[in-house]
């Protein structure tokens, strides 16, 4: 891919992403970083995250990894998505590191780790995204 685009303008374009509050740390083609702030509203019994609020921040660390390796005027779509939940998060920040584990002229794997404020790994998610072209 030809130039990197802002990383504020990354996120822009998951407006569900930026609604719970995930925030784009890093962003190269081999390593997205993002996190999510432990929020009572993201919860479920006993105040730990909800696994669909980490499922989101790990999708989304994976879909801009996958953007950030596309060809030129490619787009992406998650076709499947897997995540194993270690243990509960129940304060703090969690962290996701995305990095691609293949990428095809039709297809992108990328492995998403969930950490902790610790760094203790809470979670690790195994996703495939679809490259997309226009002919």
């Amino acid at each position: 891919m030809t130039g990197t685009p802002a990383p504020e303008s990354l996120l822009k374009a998951v407006p569900f992403a930026d609604g719970l509050g995930i925030a784009l740390e890093e962003a190269a083609p081999a390593r997205v970083r993002v996190a999510l702030p432990w929020a009572a509203e993201l919860c479920t019994v006993g105040g730990a995250l909800h696994g669909g609020a980490l499922m989101t921040l790990a999708d989304t660390a994976g879909a801009v990894c996958a953007f950030l390796n596309l060809p030129p005027g490619a787009s992406t779509s998650t076709v499947e998505s897997k995540t194993n939940f270690f243990r509960a998060v129940r304060s703090g920040t969690v962290h996701a590191e995305a990095r691609p584990v293949h990428v095809g002229r039709s297809h992108i794997a990328v492995r998403t780790d969930l950490r902790d404020e610790d760094g203790t790994l809470v979670g690790q998610t195994t996703q495939t995204q679809a490259v997309l072209t226009a002919g």
